[in-house]
């Protein structure tokens, strides 16, 4: 490993700093069908329509962490991790979503921590990325407030089993996203667009997330619990009143609806506003706004991909066609932005300082940490140089630059934490499977899975090493 001089560090980080990875349980584990583990809605969509899929590449394979978790722990350490973010499949944990434990599932999550904290990388561990056990989706999902007693059953009994060991949880990764993907733009299943299901849906959420934390602290454990947000500053066109308003408004609708209960117990007046006045106020039972509001995350984790840049609508929207967010803004396309061409997505660096800045600002100053962020590339094989290695260095620029703006924003007080990059090694990446690349080692597909670490894994050893670069 090349030593940097401490005197050459431009951007110092502090001493403590979690440098890793992130990762979820459906894109990485296998093993879909083994040891126990229940179907989960990803596994029946890929056998209801594989067309869907790229390449007809399913969840049943994936990069095979399951069989291989030692190998890649012990890469993790390799190149400098001293934290990982998984996440537990709660089929794989409960087959059905409730009722009966797979005992296999306590013993393999078992060795994955206990291999973590044996190679000095701490477990950080979410709950739930995307991945509804089929059995609860069949009796409505989210949608269904059984689903909500179940998650907090599940949630209590992942607390009991690993709560002695892991310090770091998470409720929810990216929890808006199944309420676009499945409910208003068909990107995930069930497939449906109805926009009173989608509310009814992401409340559900909500109120999961403060019932896991209220369990959480009830027990006593020694540890902080959290939720992870994908946070997508919402920019406006113009300083036009008409254009701003649609920043607030969408802001309202995809940040702040996530943002503003789990960080400070209560609903943006916005968003509230608009759901009354339309007529989609979600159901909400007596006592549940003094657990959502009595319930707040200790930690946050960011993660941060793109900007959102909106206007104010050009048209009236259809009044016979389905109600959807946009209702209130347009998407804008900004003349000259730099792309990511292979996933159609602006790269805007500036963007993780302007979160923080505002969490700083806007959000008590709340204990955070970049949790995902990273660049997904088609064809990286061509890349691969004749010692076997992928020449990455669009990624370190990438990384860097982003890391430049987290430098900026710590200097200016943020109380961010860490950098996790998505993710460790390649993995499927749900109905796009494997065709963008996103991580720090390869994973080969035609080669039993075989990983090597790209140019990228070694350039992070050496920032992690020495705080900074």
């Amino acid at each position: 490993m090349t030593r940097i001089n401490n005197e050459s560090i431009q951007f110092k980080f502090p001493e403590d700093f979690w440098w890793g990875s992130s990762a979820s349980a459906t894109q990485t584990e296998g093993a879909a069908d083994l040891d126990g583990k229940g179907k989960n809605i990803w596994d029946h969509w890929f056998e209801i329509e594989a067309n869907r899929f790229f390449d007809g590449v399913g969840p049943q394979d994936t990069s095979q962490f399951y069989y291989k978790y030692k190998e890649d722990i012990q890469l993790m350490k390799e190149i400098g991790h001293n934290s990982f973010r998984l996440s537990i499949s709660w089929s794989r944990l409960f087959p059905e979503g409730k009722g009966e434990m797979n005992e296999k599932a306590v013993e393999f999550y078992n060795n994955v921590i206990d291999a973590l904290i044996a190679a000095e990388i701490e477990p950080f561990v979410n709950l739930y990325h995307f991945d509804m056990p089929l059995a609860l989706q069949e009796t409505g999902g989210w949608n269904n407030r059984e689903t909500v007693d179940a998650y907090e059953k599940y949630a209590e009994t992942c607390f009991s089993l690993f709560g002695d060991r892991v310090k770091k949880w998470f409720t929810h990764n990216e929890p808006i996203v199944p309420v676009e993907g499945g409910y208003l733009y068909d990107f995930h299943y069930p497939n449906e667009v109805n926009f009173r299901k989608a509310v009814q849906v992401a409340y559900h959420t909500i109120l999961s997330s403060a019932k896991a934390i209220k369990i959480y602290k009830s027990m006593k454990l020694d540890g902080k619990i959290g939720i992870i947000l994908n946070l997508t500053p919402s920019y406006p066109r113009s300083q036009h009143p008409a254009d701003l308003k649609a920043s607030v408004l969408c802001d309202a609708f995809f940040n702040r609806s996530f943002l503003d209960p789990s960080v400070k117990g209560t609903f943006p007046t916005e968003l509230v506003d608009i759901l009354k006045e339309e007529g989609y106020l979600p159901v909400i039972e007596d006592g549940d706004l003094a657990i959502i509001n009595e319930n707040t995350v200790d930690l946050l984790g960011v993660n941060y991909y793109q900007p959102r840049r909106v206007k104010a609508k050009d048209n009236l929207p259809n009044p016979d066609s389905p109600f959807m967010p946009d209702r209130y803004f347009d998407n804008y396309i900004m003349p000259g932005r730099k792309m990511n061409v292979y996933r159609g997505w602006e790269i805007y660096e500036k963007g993780v300082y302007d979160i923080l800045i505002n969490l700083k600002e806007n959000y008590g100053n709340i204990e955070c940490f970049i949790s995902e962020n990273g660049m997904g590339v088609e064809g990286e094989e061509r890349f691969r140089n004749e010692d076997g290695m992928i020449e990455d260095d669009y990624r370190i620029d990438f990384i860097s630059e982003h890391l430049k703006w987290v430098h900026k924003a710590l200097l200016e007080g943020s109380n961010v934490k860490g950098y996790h990059l998505w993710t460790f090694m390649d993995n499927w990446s749900w109905s796009n499977a494997y065709k963008n690349r996103y991580g720090f080692v390869s994973v080969n597909l035609d080669k039993d899975n075989e990983r090597t670490v790209k140019k990228s894994g070694y350039w992070f050893k050496d920032v992690a090493a020495n705080n900074g670069f």
